[in-house]
């Protein structure tokens, strides 16, 4: 019979070392890895820009017309995007509409001036305003009902949703009022509706 210390250094002997790691291996799986991860971001990349040449009709989108009077309602807050009036998933990217940024509203008796640091700003004339409402998502962007202006306008031939975000989400209700019921807008819109 053995003694324990012995025993012990017969098992410490018996021990074997920790494989070692295949660093060619494991650096050939990370590249592989990043590789795929930049095909998939081409792949995005290369969707958005087909969407948008799919989207080629669209107008150039309509400057802020030089003097526009006092605002009636202004509001900072989020940009998230547009779509096809009525269709929340299609999201319309060109002529950057599809642009997500910080936006500035102004409404005035001439429409909705949209500034968008970083992106093209807008203007929805007066005329083209279709109504206003509060919805809880648009285009990937999904917030709590109600969460989510909604200004539905026609540029073109086309009837388009833009979604907005105010930073006081209270001031979303007096946009809908006032867009949706036409008293602040001139009587050219009155003509169009």
């Amino acid at each position: 019979m053995t003694s324990a210390p012995s025993a012990l250094i017969i098992l410490a002997g018996e021990q074997k070392s920790a494989a070692v790691t295949d660093w060619a291996a494991r650096v050939g799986w990370v590249v592989g890895l990043l590789l795929f991860i930049a095909l998939l971001y081409w792949l995005m990349r290369e969707g958005w820009k087909w969407r948008g040449t799919l989207q080629g009709d669209l107008p150039e989108l309509p400057a802020a017309p030089a003097g526009q009077g006092a605002p009636t309602l202004t509001m900072t807050g989020r940009y998230h995007g547009s779509t096809t009036a009525g269709q929340w998933l299609d999201r319309i990217v060109a002529r950057g509409l599809g642009t997500r940024s910080r936006a500035e509203l102004t409404l005035t008796e001439q429409g909705v001036t949209v500034v968008r640091p970083g992106a093209q700003d807008f203007f929805i004339p007066a005329d083209r305003v279709r109504g206003a409402r509060l919805d809880k998502g648009i285009a990937g962007k999904v917030l709590t009902e109600g969460g989510l202006l909604v200004i539905t306008w026609v540029h073109g031939d086309r009837e388009i949703d833009s979604g907005f975000r105010s930073d006081q989400a209270a001031e979303h209700a007096a946009w809908v009022e006032a867009l949706t019921h036409p008293h602040h807008l001139n009587s050219d819109t009155e003509g169009a509706r």
